[in-house]
């Protein structure tokens, strides 16, 4: 994630899952997970923001990044039993919880499965439901990625992902993105379409007690505006906030607009420092 951030390994769930910790030993811990087909670097410009005050917790999913990428094909409840169990060998917890995309849809697993693990969740540019009549289109990609490998998903991932401006404008910003799905384990990212092809769960939203905080991006086509309305209608008490000019990955659009609805949202629950040491917002 940077010169400066050191990234760890340890079994977790029968796996060898790589993570990193930054931050105040004491500070309260808020956990990143990353979207299909990237890794825990994909939350640097919020590991900056917030590793001032909080004790940041970034790890690659199952077949990502250097955690394990085991034999699929994978589930949700599996991908949340990884990180559950990562927070117990690592004695940490109950953490506040930040998912964006596939890390999303892990975060809502989590907090129906396991909400004693969970302080707050913010969901970002995700979904509760992937219908049944997409189920062809995962399983073609599936077939692609164990046929032909990353590079067929590159582009129109980046398409996906990005705004047109943003791409032409910021390629210092997307060619990193771009090296994390090349990079990433085709055995792994098959496992993990298995897993996001099978989700069901907005008739189990309402049962989701913990602060939660939608975000989503105004121009995202893969997991549009509509899918977090109906996320906040279903979760009580939920916020949404909507990002302009930010499709899929608003994190990485919109870092300073984004970084400024997670900690206004977190700092609300932990109680607003005077000032923010950690990095621009």
């Amino acid at each position: 994630m940077g010169e400066e951030t050191r990234v760890m390994k340890t079994g977790a769930n029968d796996i060898t899952m790589q993570y990193s910790l930054e931050g105040p030993a004491g500070g309260p811990l808020v956990t990143m997970s990353h979207s299909l087909g990237t890794n825990l670097q994909l939350w640097e410009p919020q590991a900056k923001a917030l590793k001032g005050r909080f004790r940041v917790l970034c790890y690659d999913t199952r077949g990502h990044g250097g955690t394990d990428a085991t034999p699929g094909p994978y589930s949700l409840d599996m991908l949340a039993r990884d990180i559950y169990e990562l927070l117990r060998i690592l004695d940490l917890g109950p953490t506040h919880f930040v998912g964006i995309s596939m890390g999303g849809m892990i975060g809502q697993t989590l907090a129906l499965r396991h909400p004693e693990a969970l302080k707050s969740l913010i969901l970002c540019d995700t979904t509760s439901r992937v219908p049944r009549e997409a189920a062809p289109v995962w399983d073609e990609r599936i077939a692609l990625t164990l046929r032909e490998g990353m590079s067929p998903h590159v582009e129109p991932t980046m398409e996906r992902w990005f705004t047109p401006r943003f791409r032409a404008e910021h390629p210092e910003e997307v060619e990193p993105v771009r090296r994390m799905i090349l990079e990433t384990s085709p055995r792994g990212y098959a496992g993990c379409c298995h897993a996001i092809r099978d989700l069901d769960l907005t008739e189990a939203l309402g049962r989701i007690g913990l602060p939660v905080l939608i975000v989503v991006g105004e121009d995202d086509p893969g997991t549009p505006v509509d899918e977090s309305r109906i996320l906040q209608e279903r979760i009580p008490g939920s916020r949404l906030v909507v990002l302009k000019s930010a499709a899929h990955l608003s994190n990485r659009e919109q870092p300073a607009a984004f970084n400024r609805a997670v900690t206004g949202f977190l700092d609300a629950l932990e109680g607003a420092p005077e000032a923010f040491p950690g990095g621009s917002l």
